[in-house]
């Protein structure tokens, strides 16, 4: 069986340090022998959820698709304000959507998360933040974690990182996801 790791993540610039660093994750994933599918930027342009509306725009169904077949997750947020983006969280709300489904929300899948601000202090929290809600939400945070400073650390495009300790925590996620979702 192939494994489905989905990637969340990114902001509302394209090819942001954010998404960047969701690739590097998902790159350990896919050495680790997984189907890997990222969700970034533009997709992520979704109107706010609101539970009792029962129509969805296109990409909020293809999301909500993507996480009810995804084996594990992987979600990158950069840090606003010492937590989560917005964007991020409006994504992870319509998991509201999995409820009433055999596997609801993210239940019993594996979610590698990473926070990634310019400081240490809103790097830690947002991760922090993600694990809350990736919790909120049934999931399994990974062991490991990715707080990334991009005052420190920064990626090429398709996220290579020239910190190899930064590389390798990165794709050690993706692989613990796919390890993780291979054990249940």
């Amino acid at each position: 069986m192939t494994v489905t790791v989905v990637g969340i993540g990114g902001s509302v610039r394209p090819d942001s340090q954010s998404e960047r660093a969701l690739h590097a994750a998902l790159a350990g994933a896919r050495e680790a022998g997984a189907k890997v599918h990222a969700i970034t930027g533009s997709s992520l342009a979704l109107p706010f959820y609101d539970p009792h509306l029962t129509e969805r725009a296109d990409n909020a169904l293809d999301l909500v698709d993507a996480l009810r077949n995804a084996d594990g997750v992987i979600l990158s947020s950069p840090g606003y304000h010492g937590t989560v983006s917005g964007l991020i969280k409006n994504a992870l709300d319509y998991a509201e959507d999995l409820r009433d489904d055999e596997r609801p929300y993210l239940d019993g899948r594996a979610v590698g998360c990473i926070g990634i601000a310019y400081g240490w202090q809103a790097t830690v929290t947002t991760l922090q933040a993600l694990r809350s809600v990736v919790h909120a939400l049934r999931g399994w945070p990974t062991p490991l974690g990715g707080a990334v400073n991009s005052a420190e650390t920064h990626f090429e495009p398709g996220g290579e990182c020239a910190d190899e300790k930064v590389a390798t925590i990165l794709r050690t996620i993706g692989r613990q996801v796919v390890d993780f979702a291979n054990r249940s």
